[in-house]
């Protein structure tokens, strides 16, 4: 069995995707179920997946439980918090209550081109991720490279927490940069509460022009610095219909990055590294 740690799903009838701006955006400019996904995921080997939030509302999070406790496909959810508010605590416990609750084992809220790259490391994004580690949860990091500072700020703070960065922090691989995104990565990989997935990068590279070369040098740091042993697949589909043509493309090119992974290593990648960083105890 193969697991997908990140994708999406949405309903633009119930509410807008506000990130769809700009050229390009047909691919993904309609409605995803979770009959879209079982499609997707067909003969890729993929059968349970981690559905993640895509908008910042507490709304759409109980929706996405509902999701979860409705359809064995969906085995954990990663929902969305504004983490230096003081009622997010509070907010959180009102998911866990709700129907599908015992889905929600993560939490995440959205860092990446803030005008504060600062945020993580607020007094209060802290304090907040601190009692989300004592609540048994798990924290994915959403950065691009001016947030990874903080967000090494944030995991030395919270040394009980376990995080899980999201897309090996958006490198800029269209642009061909490395610095200052490699240094920072191992810094925050020194860190053995920190695990990372290897996804949306396809939506960093120029679309529909990629090849897999393009992200070698990225994924190569990544798995010499978090090691397999704590790196784990996701697809973030739909998104990365931007730059692919299909769920499989996202898959095979996974394949190809860790064509050397050993038989352990795979099933670390592909199910066991998920299911450990999130706590899923039944599948």
């Amino acid at each position: 069995m193969r697991i997908d740690s990140h994708h999406h799903l949405w309903d633009l009838s119930i509410r807008p995707q506000e990130w769809m701006v700009g050229d390009g955006m047909e691919p993904v400019a309609r409605n995803f179920n979770t009959d879209d996904l079982r499609s997707a995921i067909a003969g890729t080997g993929i059968e349970k997946t981690i559905l993640v939030h895509a908008t910042t509302t507490h709304d759409e999070t109980f929706e996405l439980l509902e999701i979860a406790q409705s359809d064995s496909t969906v085995i954990a959810v990663v929902g969305w918090l504004q983490i230096d508010s003081p009622g997010a605590i509070a907010q959180c416990e009102k998911y866990l209550e709700a129907h599908g609750g015992g889905y929600l084992k993560g939490i995440r809220d959205v860092a990446q081109d803030l005008p504060d790259s600062n945020y993580l490391a607020k007094p209060q994004a802290i304090a907040t991720v601190q009692q989300l580690g004592k609540m048994g949860l798990t924290y994915d990091i959403l950065t691009k490279t001016p947030e990874l500072p903080a967000a090494i700020e944030l995991v030395k703070a919270c040394p009980d927490v376990q995080f899980v960065l999201d897309h090996i922090s958006k490198p800029y691989i269209a642009r061909e940069e490395m610095q200052p995104w490699k240094s920072l990565i191992t810094e925050l990989s020194s860190f053995d509460n920190v695990s990372c997935k290897i996804s949306g990068m396809v939506t960093e590279a120029k679309w529909n022009i990629w090849k897999v070369d393009d992200f070698a040098p990225y994924v190569d740091h990544i798995m010499e610095s978090f090691s397999p042993k704590r790196l784990m697949f996701g697809s973030d589909w739909p998104v990365a219909l931007l730059a692919t043509s299909s769920y499989s493309e996202v898959v095979r090119l996974a394949q190809s990055l860790t064509v050397k992974f050993t038989e352990r290593e795979n099933e670390l990648f592909w199910r066991e590294n998920a299911l450990s960083a999130y706590k899923i105890t039944k599948l």
